[in-house]
């Protein structure tokens, strides 16, 4: 993962993890890095996240526990070159994260898009509960309908029950924070690629710390601990 890097993987792996998971900027990292007697350009270290930041991701989604069967789903706002783009995002009944999309524009396409992932990789939910929204009840009933053709089992799905309540939504609406929290620091995004790839990172720490990982079921681990399990 890290052969023919110039610098120690211990470096990497801390200032990849201290830019997701902290309020700092790049170059707060570079002058702390200076400080430790380690000389990397912000560039570097931006370089870095971008390169990791997927690949660790990658790894925790394999070990990632299941979810629940009851989702919540919304979308919210993140600004990239000085306009809006939306990040869908799905929690279970337990808060625990179960999957996000970031996509330019807020319609149907993108919806079904997101759910199309988010049904691939944990199956089908008994419950979804949105807003009012009615492009994400059109999405949902959509690719419900679509999952029930391609399944080959013998045994009839029952349709995907649909809530909609914006009390009952509150509960991702609180989980949006943690994210809008630390992207908010970052005034904004330069590029739609770099916002897919460092937002996926952050959900990727959001995750470490709910402890979504099988191996911290029965302990709770930091995240320097987390970081070092996915890049062993």
């Amino acid at each position: 993962m890290f052969k023919g890097r110039h610098f120690d993987r211990s470096v990497i792996l801390l200032c990849v993890r201290w830019y997701l998971a902290y309020n700092l900027s790049l170059r707060n990292l570079e002058e702390m890095m200076a400080e430790r007697g380690v000389s990397v350009d912000h560039a570097t270290i931006h370089r870095w996240t971008v390169r990791y930041a997927p690949e660790l991701l990658e790894r925790f989604n394999q070990r990632k526990r299941s979810v629940s069967g009851k989702w919540h789903i919304d979308e919210t706002y993140i600004k990239v070159r000085g306009r809006w783009t939306y990040l869908y995002r799905a929690i279970d009944s337990n808060g625990d994260t179960v999957e996000f999309w970031f996509s330019e524009r807020r319609n149907l396409t993108a919806a079904k898009r997101f759910l199309r992932k988010a049904l691939k990789r944990h199956g089908r939910p008994e419950r979804i509960v949105i807003d009012g929204s009615q492009t994400n009840r059109e999405a949902i009933m959509s690719c419900d309908a679509e999952s029930r053709l391609q399944d080959r089992s013998r045994c009839r799905l029952k349709p995907i029950r649909i809530r909609q309540s914006a009390y009952l939504n509150n509960r991702i609406e609180q989980d949006h924070r943690a994210v809008k929290r630390r992207v908010r620091s970052m005034l904004g995004f330069k590029s739609a690629a770099s916002a897919r790839v460092i937002l996926g990172g952050i959900e990727l720490i959001h995750m470490m710390r709910k402890q979504q990982a099988k191996y911290a079921c029965s302990q709770q681990l930091s995240l320097a601990e987390h970081f070092e399990r996915l890049a062993a």
